[in-house]
């Protein structure tokens, strides 16, 4: 794979990361041995670019990534987050950036993953009852003392960005972007191009379901995020099912899977995108690294844009109430 740079003159990373949300929440069952072998995989094969937040398994997953990083921490590029509260048993008790939480979330993460800096540390979701200038001063006072390197917005609107990136400088923007999800094309990625900040795509395969694996709601565990989704509920799964089809047959005509099609649009789309797909599974994980080296041209990207254009997907991102945290 061909390493892109963090931000202005930050660290070389691997244009497919790993996402680690779905190691211990969300999609349904998961092996922690198993999850720790994936992460070290990875990073043998540089995929350096970890991607967790404190709110994954309410703090299990830091942890988790922690246990990982035991003994490579030189390996890795760690991006953690915070913002997103969560109570007993799980409970969302909604988002704070607040300067004094930012900097207890900081010192939580830190002791979780047992490490002494965090490489990226984003804002989660924009607190729309605090100034954004308020907040990444805290987060700016965090590079300050050594306990952050660089600093990160997830789901940030184009202005948020604008009046963050004029109090400290913004290293990573992280924002759903994939075939069925391009909302980013409108002014994000042109943004953050000219401000020097890395865009980070998550869920770049469509949440696994542009991977075509997916052919019925019973696919999914009891307990899978994705069975409340909008866009796999009801007559959404089909349409959007009908589309993957397409996708699949042209993945195939060029001997890729369906995934690394995926991902390699997201990346050929420019030079300033990484993507931080998520996998508990080593076989998955390779695939996906593997796309990184797959070149798609010009007339690929026009037939690419012809059976999946853009706002074909059927249903929006996510349930209404996480749908109003976005574009903050």
């Amino acid at each position: 794979m061909k390493n892109r740079v963090l931000g202005q003159g930050g660290p070389q990373i691997g244009p497919v990361g790993l996402g680690c949300m779905g190691m211990s929440e969300f999609y349904g069952a998961s092996d922690e041995t198993t999850s720790i072998r994936v992460i070290h995989e990875a990073l043998e094969k540089g995929a350096n670019l970890l991607d967790t937040a404190d709110m994954y398994g309410s703090g299990a997953n830091e942890a988790l990534v922690g246990k990982a990083l035991a003994g490579r921490r030189d390996q890795a590029v760690v991006a953690t987050k915070f913002a997103m509260m969560r109570g007993e048993g799980g409970s969302f008790l909604g988002v704070s950036g607040r300067p004094e939480y930012v900097k207890q979330a900081c010192e939580a993460s830190l002791k979780r993953l047992g490490i002494e800096t965090i490489d990226l540390y984003y804002q989660h979701r924009v607190d729309p009852t605090v100034p954004i200038e308020d907040t990444v001063g805290a987060m700016a006072e965090l590079v300050k003392e050594g306990k952050v390197r660089h600093l990160g917005l997830s789901e940030a609107a184009p202005e948020t960005i604008r009046r963050a990136h004029a109090v400290h400088a913004i290293s990573a923007l992280q924002t759903e972007y994939s075939l069925w999800s391009r909302e980013p094309e409108d002014e994000l990625l042109e943004i953050c191009a000219s401000l020097g900040v890395t865009f980070v795509s998550y869920s770049p395969l469509g949440r696994g379901f542009l991977t075509g694996r997916y052919r019925s709601i019973e696919d999914f565990d009891a307990n899978d995020y994705r069975r409340i989704a909008p866009r796999f509920a009801g007559e959404n799964f089909q349409k959007n099912l009908d589309v993957v089809d397409k996708i699949q047959a042209l993945a195939k005509a060029r001997d890729v899977t369906p995934a690394q099609l995926a991902l390699a649009w997201v990346l050929a789309k420019a030079p300033h995108i990484v993507t931080i797909p998520g996998t508990r599974s080593l076989s998955r994980l390779q695939e996906n690294i593997d796309a990184g080296s797959v070149e798609l041209s010009p007339s690929d990207l026009e037939e690419i844009d012809a059976v999946a254009p853009l706002g074909f997907a059927a249903g929006a991102r996510y349930p209404e109430a996480s749908q109003s945290l976005l574009n903050g």
